[in-house]
C-alpha cells in the first residue's frame, strides 16, 4: 500500500507543477477537471458504483472542492510551486491526524504519531524564504481545505463500498461543476482553451484521478491520517519538479527538509 500512495504522490506532483507551467492558472485548472471528468464518465459504466451512504459525501466534497481549486489557482498565481504546494500540503495532514483522532477515534500509536509529525514539520520547512503574501494566504487557506476534503473523501470511500466507483462520481461531478464555474466567469475562452489544449488536459486529468483514486482506495485500508501524510511525501517529488522544469533552486534547507519527510517515513515503517 505503501509504494502505491507513494506512486500517488508523484502523480499528483505531477499534474500541480502542470498548472503552475501554465500562462493562465484558472483556464489550465479548468482544462484538468474537465479532462479528469470526461475519463471518469467513460470508466463508470464499467464499475460499481457507490452505495447511497456515500452521496451526501460526494456532494459535500463537490462543495468543498469548488474552494480549492479556487485558491490553488491563486496560489500558482503569485507563489512558486516549490513554496505554495509545500505550505498547502503540510498542513493537511497534521488537521487530518488531530479531527481523526478526536472525532473519528483513529488514534494513531506512539510511532506513527512521529512519523506524521516529522514528515509534516519537514513539509512545511519546504516553504521557506520571503514570498508574496497573497500566496501565502491562499496557500494556507487551501491547507484547511485539504484537511476538509480529506475527511470528508475518507469516509464517503468508507460508506460507498466502492471507492473506485465513488473518485469516479466524484470526479464527474466535479468535472462539471468547475466546468460550469469557468464558463461563467470566463465564457468563450474555455472551449476555445480546451481545443487547444485538450492532451494537456487529458494528462493532467489522467494524473489527477489516478492521483486521488489510489488516496481513496488506501483510506479504506488504512487510518486516514497515514494515508494522508504518505500522499503529501509529494513535495519532495514536487520541488524535484520545480527544480528541473520551472529553473526553481533546491536550497540546502530544503534539502534538509527532504531529510526529515524521509526520517517521518522510516518512523512509519519501522
Amino acid at each position: 500500500m505503501t509504494l502505491a500512495v507513494l506512486g500517488a504522490a508523484l502523480l499528483h506532483a505531477g499534474w500541480n507543477a502542470l498548472v503552475k507551467a501554465s500562462s493562465d492558472k484558472q483556464l489550465d485548472t479548468v482544462g484538468l477537471s474537465a479532462g479528469a471528468g470526461v475519463l471518469a464518465l467513460l470508466l463508470i459504466p464499467w464499475l460499481d458504483a457507490p452505495a447511497r451512504e456515500s452521496w451526501p459525501w460526494l456532494a459535500a466534497s463537490a462543495g468543498v472542492h469548488i474552494l480549492y481549486f479556487v485558491f490553488l489557482a491563486g496560489a500558482y498565481r503569485w507563489g512558486e510551486l516549490s513554496y505554495t504546494y509545500p505550505l498547502m500540503r503540510g498542513g493537511g495532514p497534521m488537521i487530518v491526524a488531530l479531527v481523526g483522532a478526536l472525532v473519528l477515534g483513529e488514534v494513531l500509536p506512539f510511532k506513527e504519531s512521529l512519523g506524521v509529525v516529522l514528515i509534516s514539520l519537514g513539509i512545511l520547512a519546504f516553504a521557506t524564504g520571503a514570498h508574496d503574501r497573497r500566496a501565502t494566504a491562499f496557500a494556507a487557506s487551501n491547507a484547511v481545505v485539504i484537511a476538509a476534503y480529506t475527511l470528508i473523501d475518507g469516509e464517503g470511500a468508507r460508506a460507498s463500498g466502492a471507492p473506485v466507483g465513488y473518485t469516479l462520481w466524484f470526479f464527474a461531478e466535479n468535472g462539471v461543476v468547475i466546468t460550469a464555474m469557468g464558463l461563467a466567469s470566463r465564457r468563450n475562452a474555455v472551449p476555445l482553451y480546451l481545443r487547444k489544449n485538450w492532451k494537456r488536459a487529458a494528462l493532467g486529468g489522467a494524473c489527477s484521478l489516478g492521483a486521488y483514486g489510489i488516496a481513496l482506495w488506501a483510506m479504506t485500508k488504512a487510518p486516514i491520517a497515514l494515508v494522508a501524510v504518505l500522499r503529501e511525501t509529494a513535495v519532495i517529488f514536487g520541488a524535484v519538479l520545480g527544480a528541473l522544469f520551472l529553473k526553481e533552486k533546491m536550497t540546502p534547507r530544503r534539502l534538509a527538509a527532504t531529510g526529515a519527510v524521509l526520517a517521518g517515513l522510516v518512523a512509519l515503517k519501522l
